[in-house]
């Protein structure tokens, strides 16, 4: 397992306070269906979308764990220990302990240099769906806000081979770089003024058929719309959410 894992953003997952209220939300708003993980020790479903893949997980926030609600974002690795190392030589460090799921893997979550969240993933067995563009009910889009762009930019990049493929200019906003694998994965910008009391994270779009329907769902099921709807560059509409127990996420239509 090289580069067919190295760099492939496997799996997310949503930390929460109510894992049955957010799966009411989630499968109304995205149009996921939830199949519960057989074995886990504590309770963790899966969300699968159309054709009965699952593209992530759910589970409440751990006891002990003092962090909010969110969405987690695995990011796979050949070797779990060579990958921490470099990390730490990069300028990141660990934020767990090495977590090992029987038949599933083995996984740490991770900060960047300047302090943004995801965790890096060494699978048990090569991933079993092809790398392909996202289809509707999958993550489309993985957007860092961070204290400096470029240089979280060449950490990605040194780290998971992720390559620039992208730049443009957002006025007083400065760049937007982009980024991709075999295809496009996503941006990373430097938070604005306004936003400097918010930490580095990583934000998740999902794919839906129609941004304004999206939006609706949102609201009816107790979410809350925190930006958009809007068009982006190059036709593609997004709106920026928050649901019902306070994680953020994003909905996306080409």
């Amino acid at each position: 397992m090289g580069d067919s894992v190295r760099g492939r953003i496997l799996w997310y997952e949503l930390l929460t306070t109510d894992m049955k209220a957010a799966e009411a939300f989630y499968t109304k708003v995205v149009g996921w269906t939830v199949t519960p993980f057989e074995g886990s020790p504590q309770p963790y479903d899966m969300w699968t979308r159309d054709g009965g893949q699952p593209v992530g997980g759910v589970m409440n926030v751990p006891a002990g764990m003092h962090v909010p609600p969110h969405w987690a974002m695995y990011v796979g690795v050949p070797k779990l220990e060579e990958a921490v190392s470099q990390i730490e030589r990069l300028g990141g460090q660990p934020r767990s302990p090495v977590v090992e799921v029987p038949t599933v893997g083995r996984m740490r979550v991770m900060v960047d240099p300047q302090g943004a969240a995801f965790s890096v993933y060494e699978p048990a067995a090569e991933p079993r769906q092809p790398e392909a563009p996202p289809e509707p009910g999958e993550v489309s889009w993985h957007e860092l806000y961070t204290t400096n762009a470029e240089e979280a930019m060449q950490f990605y990049s040194a780290m998971f081979g992720w390559k620039p493929t992208n730049a443009f200019d957002m006025g007083p906003m400065g760049k937007y770089h982009m980024f991709g694998r075999q295809h496009e994965l996503g941006g990373m910008m430097t938070k604005p003024k306004e936003m400097e009391q918010v930490p580095p994270n990583w934000g998740l779009y999902f794919r839906v058929s129609d941004i304004n329907a999206g939006a609706e769902r949102v609201k009816a099921n107790g979410g809350q719309i925190l930006n958009g709807p809007m068009e982006v560059p190059g036709g593609d509409t997004i709106v920026n959410c928050m649901d019902p127990q306070g994680a953020a996420f994003s909905l996306h239509a080409k």
